[in-house]
């Protein structure tokens, strides 16, 4: 119930979010169109005489309003980071328990990039999903200079989605049939490594070895 409740409460920042995204991008394209005074151009001439050109308490308006949108972005992307990370520990939690239970002990994946790993400033509906959804591949075999390795795919990357398959029956010929579809185009994907959720894309396509993407996935 509580993650439940925070991941509602997190789509709604989200939502919000993505409002106060648009009023900031019709602010800047009005303040930066041509003859404009751009974000922090000045409003008046060297005589220190005001431009006549501009409605200059429209534009100072403007940039208090868009400095006030940056201050509530921030601080709304700072919330949807604490959600997402509360989502996170108590997952974490969870599998910890779980492998407590069953004896078995975590596998090193080894060094990944961390600038993928999700944060507030980059989350969407697809990655809150995730961070509550398991894994229902894992990749046990990844070919050097494959496209998926050349695209950042790790071996032991535990796949919660790709593209538009996340569960399910029938996996192995839907990641198939997935990425021949896709031939040329990326797909995102949302991975867990070393128990964090990852955001990166693979794009199949043809290559010395076999396949489009060159690696093997598991269903767990």
């Amino acid at each position: 119930m509580v993650a439940t409740n925070l991941k509602e409460e997190a789509m709604k920042l989200m939502d919000h979010r993505s409002l106060l995204e648009a009023e900031m991008n019709s602010i800047i394209d009005r303040l930066s169109q041509p003859g404009g005074p751009g974000l922090s151009g000045n409003l008046v001439l060297r005589d220190r005489f005001p431009r006549k050109d501009l409605d200059i308490p429209a534009v100072r308006a403007d940039r208090h309003r868009l400095a006030e949108l940056r201050n509530d972005h921030k601080e709304i992307t700072e919330k949807i980071n604490q959600n997402i990370q509360i989502l996170h520990s108590a997952r974490v939690a969870h599998k910890s328990t779980s492998v407590k239970d069953s004896g078995i002990s975590d596998v090193n994946v080894g060094p990944s990039a961390s600038s993928n790993f999700l944060s507030g400033s980059d989350v969407t509906p697809m990655n809150v999903d995730a961070i509550l959804s398991r894994p229902f591949a894992m990749v046990d075999e990844i070919n050097e200079s494959s496209p998926a390795a050349e695209d950042g795919l790790q071996l032991g990357d535990q796949v919660v989605k790709f593209g538009n398959v996340d569960s399910a029956d029938n996996l192995l010929p839907r990641l198939a049939a997935e990425a021949q579809t896709n031939q040329g185009r990326p797909i995102p994907m949302v991975v867990i490594r070393q128990g964090a959720p990852f955001n990166l894309t693979v794009t199949p396509r043809p290559w010395e070895g076999r396949g489009l993407l060159g690696c093997h996935f598991r269903i767990l």
